[in-house]
């Protein structure tokens, strides 16, 4: 894979960006109409849209490196961050000038690379909707948000959108081990798998997590991976499973409290894996429907900034409810049994 020089101490995420269109790993459809755009030289304003780590960033940078020689590239491109100012002064006076003057010696439009645009202000974004539309001759911009919605409609329509969506397990193992190779990392299929799973679509957080795990265990195993992030472990919450399924209110609360504590662990993160796991669970569907209906109203409440410790009690109670339903069912089928 191509890389830059002098790339021993960068990040791994930056050390194995794609740098073409070629090397990008997912979304072949969007990938394809791009190239198709800028082989016909009619590539419009874009919108990237999706989840993190998706290759939103990594796509428009490998068209900007095909679109321009190394030597303009810092003369055709504005590439602006979300590090960056970008109030509606910056859009009147920065990217206005950059895009108003032309190229004497360079023939084809300039490219304004706006990145987390759905953090720019609404005033910032009528005025940039006036500048798209006044030097389209001259420049093309790429817009890329995480939440479309927070895009005024009116800059909706003036670019073409292409939503990238998370990855699939398939697209991101093959490039998973090729770094892994690369680096010499001692990796088990658990750990792969578990890094694969704690991503959720994002390959940003593959290779971040990877090279943590790595640079702070050695060998990257499921439990190292897990401990590295301060995720409960499957065997946490197994056990929590069970304390809540077997002991009595208080006996539970407290040994979860104190796990949590222990472990450093996050009720956040612990309500997300109990979700995974009462689906492998055999229970009645109403009483797994009540348990999902306590998990997502615990979860929404600590969004807010509610307390954990209330939290964990309301968890607590509604595995405590179930349970008894269970046992007064139980005991209603075998006393039919007996009559």
């Amino acid at each position: 894979m191509s890389t830059a020089p002098k790339t021993e101490n960068l990040p791994w995420v930056e050390k194995y960006r794609p740098q073409t269109l070629d090397e990008l790993v997912s979304h072949e459809h969007i990938i394809s109409t791009i190239e198709k755009f800028i082989k016909e030289d009619h590539l419009p304003h874009l919108l990237f849209y999706g989840p993190p780590g998706t290759g939103k960033t990594s796509t428009i940078l490998a068209c900007a490196r095909q679109l321009y020689k190394p030597s303009h590239f810092n003369s055709m491109v504005l590439e602006l961050n979300a590090s960056d100012d970008r109030g509606i002064n910056v859009v009147r006076e920065q990217i206005l000038n950059f895009a108003s003057t032309r190229t004497i010696f360079k023939a084809g439009f300039k490219l304004v690379i706006l990145d987390e645009a759905d953090a720019m202000t609404n005033d910032a974004q009528n005025a940039l909707r006036r500048v798209i539309e006044k030097f389209t001759e001259n420049v093309r911009f790429c817009l890329i948000c995480n939440y479309l919605s927070k895009i005024i409609p009116a800059i909706q329509s003036r670019c073409t959108r292409f939503r990238f969506g998370p990855l699939t397990t398939d697209q991101m193992l093959p490039r998973l081990q090729m770094v892994v190779d690369k680096e010499q990392v001692n990796m088990t299929a658990d750990g792969k798998q578990a890094l694969v799973a704690l991503a959720g679509g994002d390959m940003r957080r593959v290779l971040n997590v990877l090279q943590s795990t790595h640079l702070a265990y050695g060998k990257v195993t499921e439990d190292n991976v897990y401990t590295c992030v301060g995720h409960p472990l499957r065997s946490d919450i197994k056990t929590i499973i069970n304390w809540m399924l077997n002991e009595d209110f208080r006996s539970a609360y407290n040994n979860i409290q104190k796990l949590k504590v222990d472990k450093g662990l996050s009720l956040q993160d612990i309500v997300t894996e109990l979700h995974h796991y009462i689906h492998k669970i055999d229970f009645p569907t109403a009483s797994r429907m009540r348990l999902v209906k306590a998990l997502a109203a615990a979860e929404e409440r600590m969004c807010v900034g509610a307390s954990e410790k209330l939290q964990l009690s309301a968890v607590v109670g509604a595995f405590a409810i179930v349970k008894n339903e269970i046992v007064l069912q139980a005991k209603e089928g075998k006393k039919k049994s007996c009559d």
